[in-house]
């Protein structure tokens, strides 16, 4: 077992060092989500904090990690007799793959034995592995969403519950859960991110002396990693140490009527849903108090609780990014200390009287050192016309190298509810929200015999399929004969999520500020709704002398939203083009992920002035893009008295169907998913 990166040797990062000892102190906080760029050390903090948990002592020979005295009357490998005798472990820091299936998360039942001998046959998974340790998810807003499910469900309740055919199994599962993710590759759904007790935002320094060390302390470790982690031995085992007391100090910290109120205002005062935050927060601040050595909680506990357990609760949708407000924290804190009167501690004043610890960073002040190292519209808000001709175009102004003359960037208008897009037939995609598919997930629908390993059983047609042959095999009892060949898995039919490609006409037609803005406003909401359904989304834009991917394929809706708000308009409309570029897009993706189906969105009014013989250009491209089997939606977004009806020539030719920005609407047309269902 390779030697961990020691946790007091952490250059910087206070917030996430913090929120991780605090959780160990008091597991009852509910765990950390670790949010923040690529090489952040987030990976490094969660294993070096793993080794300095107080060892376990455990019984014996039990799978499931129970305690001497203290033993689960549930557990499948008990009962435990009393004086069965005890032995200690290491904290296990248990990972948990991107890729891990439920049944390696939670067990597994031997369906098999269960059904011919009537025994509970249960193979543990990570969770009880975890149990009294650390349960560690990596890129955990990449994990499927009945994993998040189930994983928050064990955190909350303390337990595992495992439920197939008619048997149950329960065992104890209490542990800290640390969840890394990098925001760019797509956010974890608002109700997930209130069941983690704290959040923390981490970013690369760039202060230079700082860089400095992290590179000098890392290459150190690489080079001797016992003899890096011997050096910082010491320090080590303070912060163990100050673990240990801080745990036995904390049933002893007095929470005041004083420090509630303030943390029942301060979760009021930012309008966080449900009673959760104003209960983490609560065991925050003991803990912070119980860390710094102190028996009771001060106003500056509250505070730093406030700003660990606050900010993800206070999204009010997926682009809102995660922060909170510190003047104004302050000044509910001050209002609600006024309010209680002068039962408040002084948050100046130490009860103890001993200092009271400095309760910031896990290495009780400071880094230790290493002993060796030191628009287009008039001013009435109408839509004007581009006088370079009757398209709105600046037909033979673009700019040398195939840029074309810039707008400035058009603010979008409000989101709404859109209708439901959806890829037509049955897929068998990564599990979302959009589309039909065959999915682990949903209804049950058939059953069919199972290619390798038994997943979800069919209890019914394993039964039907197994009952004609019991006189053959010789039953003679209750039990039923049971074979392989009997068995039968489930067939089941959910939702699965989609690529969402949209490709968006930036031309100068498109480029009134009016226009642009409802255009901008639509295809946000378009990716709220990719959001919900837990899509992958790209971008391509096309104007002037070509098209570009402004935004590769990702889970990443917020950074799609980024790119759309700062997109640049004018120019001819190489419409060709943009749809040649989404058929790359598109072959190149079935390649990396062939289960995912595709969406295309083409946002247009339909013109097509780029390029020689443009309008029979765009024609080809799009039955290219038919013939691939790609489901279209084109959005129509000319206005005007006069309309010319290029919007939905172009649907036809992708065998698609056309919708005016109105109609996208969710509360104005009930035919839409219906209309796009006839390509199907």
């Amino acid at each position: 077992m390779s030697t961990p990166y020691p946790f007091s040797a952490l250059v910087g990062q206070e917030d996430l060092r913090l929120a991780l000892v605090l959780n160990a102190v008091s597991p009852a906080v509910g765990g950390v989500l670790v949010r923040g760029e690529k090489g952040t050390a987030k990976s490094t903090a969660v294993r070096a904090v793993a080794a300095l948990l107080p060892a376990v002592p455990v019984i014996p020979g039990c799978r499931f990690s129970c305690a001497p005295g203290s033993a689960d009357p549930e557990c499948p490998d008990g009962p435990h007799p009393a004086g069965s005798g005890a032995s200690q472990r290491p904290a296990r820091l248990v990972e948990l793959p991107v890729g891990a299936s439920e049944d390696r998360l939670v067990g597994a039942l031997d369906i098999e034995r269960a059904l011919a001998e009537g025994v509970k046959a249960f193979e543990p998974g990570l969770l009880a592995a975890a149990h009294r340790g650390v349960l560690y998810v990596d890129e955990v807003n990449l994990l499927h969403d009945h994993l998040v499910d189930l994983l928050l469900d064990a955190a909350a309740m303390g337990a595992s519950y495992v439920e197939r055919e008619g048997v149950s199994v329960r065992h104890a599962a209490r542990f800290l859960l640390v969840g890394t993710m990098n925001p760019e590759e797509g956010e974890l759904r608002p109700q997930l991110l209130d069941r983690f007790g704290l959040t923390v935002e981490v970013a690369a320094s760039r202060e230079t002396d700082e860089r400095v060390e992290v590179v000098r302390r890392r290459l150190a470790y690489d080079a001797d990693p016992a003899g890096f982690a011997a050096r910082w031995a010491p320090q080590e085992q303070q912060v163990r140490t100050r673990i240990t007391d801080a745990r036995a100090l904390l049933p002893d910290v007095r929470l005041g009527d004083a420090a509630l109120r303030q943390i029942a205002a301060t979760c009021a005062a930012f309008e966080v849903d449900g009673m959760r935050a104003d209960i983490v927060m609560a065991r925050t601040a003991t803990a912070l108090a119980a860390w710094a050595g102190r028996t009771v909680v001060l106003a500056e506990d509250v505070r730093q609780a406030a700003l660990l357990a606050l900010p993800h609760r206070r999204r009010r949708n997926p682009f809102d990014a995660p922060g909170l407000d510190e003047d104004k924290l302050d000044e509910t804190l001050e209002r609600a200390r006024s309010e209680a009167g002068d039962d408040d501690p002084d948050p100046d004043t130490d009860p103890d009287g001993d200092g009271g610890g400095d309760g910031g960073g896990p290495d009780g002040g400071g880094q230790p050192q290493e002993p060796d190292a030191p628009a287009a519209t008039g001013d009435d808000g109408q839509e004007q016309r581009d006088p370079a001709g009757p398209a709105g175009e600046s037909a033979g102004q673009d700019a040398p190298g195939g840029g074309a003359q810039e707008r400035p960037a058009a603010a979008a208008a409000e989101p709404f509810r859109t209708r439901t897009l959806t890829v037509p037939g049955l897929g068998e995609g990564a599990a979302g929200r959009r589309s039909r598919a065959r999915t682990a997930q949903g209804r049950t629908t058939g059953a069919r015999r199972p290619d390798g390993a038994l997943g979800r059983l069919h209890l019914a047609a394993t039964v039907q399929a197994a009952a004609p042959h019991q006189r053959a095999r010789g039953r003679s009892g209750p039990g039923l004969v049971l074979r392989r060949d009997d068995l039968r898995q489930a067939v089941r039919e959910g939702r699965e999520s989609n690529l969402v490609l949209f490709v968006v006409d930036a031309s100068g037609s498109m480029a009134a500020r009016q226009r642009m803005s409802a255009v901008k406003g639509a295809v946000l909401s378009l990716l709220l709704d990719a959001y919900q359904r837990r899509d992958k989304i790209g971008l391509v834009t096309f104007r002037g002398a070509g098209a570009e991917l402004a935004l590769p394929p990702t889970s990443s809706v917020d950074a799609g939203a980024a790119r759309l708000e700062k997109l640049p308009t004018g120019g001819r409309t190489p419409l060709a083009a943009g749809l040649l570029k989404a058929h790359e897009v598109l072959r190149i993706e079935r390649l990396r992920d062939p289960s995912r189906r595709p969406l295309l969105v083409v946002v247009t009014d339909g013109r097509a002035t780029g390029g020689p013989d443009p309008v029979a250009l765009g024609a080809r491209a799009a039955r290219l893009l038919a013939a691939s089997g790609t489901a279209a939606v084109v959005v129509d977004c000319e206005s005007g008295p006069v309309r010319l009806g290029l919007a939905g020539a172009l649907a036809a030719d992708l065998a698609g169907t056309a919708v005016t920005l109105g109609e996208l609407r969710a509360d104005t047309v009930s035919a839409l998913v219906k209309d796009i269902r006839r390509a199907a």
